[in-house]
C-alpha cells in the first residue's frame, strides 16, 4: 500500500523523553510539506523550558509552543503546553483542553494523537518513544486504524519502556525501531 505523505508527525513521549527528543531531532531537516508536534509529559506547575531548549538547536523560527487558535504550519516542531490536553481540530488549527488528566498526565499523548486522527486520517504519521506508562497507545492505534503511518521506539532501546511495550501490545505499529533508525525515519518522511 503507497501511503500518503504526512501533514503532520505526531510524537509522544514521557520518562527519558528529553534525551531521546534530543536525539530524534537532532539535524531535523526542514520541510516544506509537514510539521511536527509534540507531547512530552511534563509537571503541571512548572513553565516548559522546551522551546528555549531546542530552538537552541534548530533556530528560534523552527520552534513553537503549539497555541490555541494558531494554524499548523510546514517546517515547524510544536511542543504542546504544559497543563493542558493539546488537540489538532480539523481546520489544522490547535485547541487546548482543560479536560481531566488522562492517564495521570495532561498533556496527554493520547488526546493529541487521536484528535490527529480524526483531524488528518492517513496524513498523519505518529510515534512513541519511552515511557513509563501507557498513555498514547490507544492514540497510535487509532492513527494506525485511519490509515497513518505508525512507529513505536524498540522497547529494548528505551529508557523507560512501558510507553512503546503498550503500543505494540495494543496495535502492532509499522515500524518498532531503536532511536537513530526511528531518526531517519522522521527525517525520510519531512523530506520525501
Amino acid at each position: 500500500m503507497t501511503r500518503r505523505r504526512p501533514e503532520l508527525v505526531a510524537i509522544g513521549t514521557s520518562a527519558g523523553g528529553i534525551d531521546a527528543l534530543f536525539q530524534l531531532f537532532d539535524g531535523l531537516p526542514p520541510s516544506d510539506h509537514a510539521a511536527v508536534v509534540t507531547v512530552l509529559h511534563l509537571p503541571e506547575d512548572h513553565d516548559s523550558q522546551l522551546v528555549e531548549l531546542f530552538a537552541r538547536r534548530l533556530g528560534r523560527d523552527r520552534v513553537h509552543e503549539a497555541q490555541p487558535g494558531a494554524r499548523l504550519e510546514p517546517g515547524r516542531l510544536y511542543f504542546a503546553p504544559p497543563g493542558y490536553h493539546l488537540l489538532l481540530e480539523a481546520d489544522r488549527t490547535f485547541s487546548l483542553s482543560c479536560e481531566p488528566p488522562a492517564l495521570f498526565s495532561r498533556p496527554s499523548i493520547d488526546v493529541l494523537l487521536e484528535s490527529c486522527a480524526d483531524a488528518l486520517g492517513p496524513a498523519v504519521a505518529g510515534m512513541l518513544l519511552t515511557g513509563a506508562n501507557e498513555d498514547g497507545a490507544r492514540g497510535l492505534a487509532a492513527i494506525g486504524a485511519r490509515g497513518g503511518l505508525t512507529a513505536a521506539q524498540d522497547p529494548a532501546d528505551a529508557a523507560y519502556p512501558t510507553m512503546p511495550a503498550a503500543a505494540i501490545a495494543a496495535a502492532p505499529p509499522d515500524f518498532v525501531l531503536p532511536l537513530p533508525d526511528l531518526r531517519t525515519l522522521l527525517h525520510t518522511l519531512l523530506t520525501r
